[in-house]
């Protein structure tokens, strides 16, 4: 079991982790980075074999080290493992994994006091925290009535692996985000799918240039700092359309319904009240930021979520997250890794 003392420990070796770190070490402070995963990458060591680079969302270069040359059609989930493997071994920083943090909890009342970091692996006593553990260790399956009766398959995101699997099979995706129109264009080549979501979606025609997604962010960035949980980010962009997706159209994949009633052994009740058999249901319902094992810190407020203050939680300035509301993003992970060690550098304990 490993335990010891340092200036900050980093919750999480994905994008905004690395960053976090990549910073820490040009201001010259010690720390340690503990990673969950068995390997580098992180969330996008379980990507779907599918989701190219030709096809993946723009990817931000880790800082200091541009991404190299571009293989479009391999795996996000190869060519960013890789990318991350190097750039920990390039700029020599050290990552503990797996280490699975279990508590972060404060040593003392003191608010200068020390954080008491615990794991499968050991203690650390640290004078921060940053954490960036992200989200896809939590996928969210909504509630809906009947839905331990469907004998079918039923699967989410996070589970997918490609559409061949469902050859033959009538596919049911719920959810009104990236990856909800992503799958449903690749499983309605293979098979017959319907589409269902809670809200009609919003079509963008134009691209998504930086205005747009500035205005997104902001807006994403006044939720956590009222306390209130962040909402994702296609809830203020939209969706935008693609020469892929104008093809889905075309095949009649991205008619959208409204959201079923019920499920049944067989399939759906829907709104009208009819019944559409399916055999397998996809959620592709989004995910929820993996912060449990901060629980011993108390940090939700009324609202369900954390009031911050930028990266720093506003009732406890020796902690921070990253990845996390607006800066989920890899863009917004980057700038939140920098920011969060500018304020870090400001702590009463690190001023000593």
């Amino acid at each position: 079991m490993e335990h010891g003392a340092t200036d900050v420990v980093v919750i999480g070796a994905g994008q905004a982790g690395l960053s976090a770190a990549y910073h820490l070490q040009r201001k010259g402070l010690e720390f340690k980075v503990l990673d969950a995963e068995q390997g580098p990458g992180g969330a996008w060591r379980h990507r779907w074999k599918s989701l190219v680079m030709a096809t993946v969302n723009g990817i931000s270069d880790l800082p200091g080290i541009a991404k190299p040359d571009v293989d479009p059609t391999e795996p996000s989930s190869e060519f960013l493992s890789k990318y991350f493997d190097g750039y920990e071994r390039e700029l020599g920083i050290e990552v503990l994994r797996p280490v699975k943090v279990s508590s972060v909890a404060r040593e003392d009342a003191d608010p200068a006091g020390n954080l008491r970091v615990g794991s499968d692996r050991g203690e650390w006593l640290a004078k921060a925290v940053i954490n960036a553990t992200g989200s896809w260790t939590r996928p969210f399956w909504p509630i809906y009535p009947g839905r331990s009766t469907f004998l079918g398959r039923q699967l989410h995101v996070a589970d997918y692996v490609s559409a061949e699997e469902f050859r033959g099979l009538h596919v049911i995706v719920v959810g009104g985000g990236i990856s909800a129109v992503g799958l449903l264009d690749e499983i309605s080549q293979v098979t017959t799918t319907s589409w269902f979501t809670r809200r009609e979606p919003e079509w963008r025609d134009a691209t998504f240039d930086a205005r747009a997604g500035h205005r997104a962010v902001a807006l994403v960035e006044e939720r956590v700092r009222q306390g209130l949980p962040p909402q994702s980010v296609v809830a203020v962009t939209g969706l935008i359309w693609t020469p892929a997706l104008r093809a889905a159209e075309q095949r009649g994949a991205l008619h959208r319904r409204p959201m079923f009633t019920a499920m049944e052994p067989d399939g759906v009740r829907l709104t009208d009240g009819s019944h559409l058999r399916a055999d397998a249901i996809l959620w592709a319902t989004g995910f929820r930021a993996e912060l449990e094992h901060l629980a011993p810190l108390h940090l939700r407020g009324p609202g369900g979520g954390i009031a911050m203050d930028g990266t720093q939680v506003a009732a406890e300035p020796r902690v921070h997250l990253v990845g996390y509301g607006p800066s989920s993003s890899t863009i917004g992970a980057n700038r939140a890794g920098r920011a969060a060690v500018t304020a870090i550098l400001k702590l009463p304990a690190l001023q000593q």
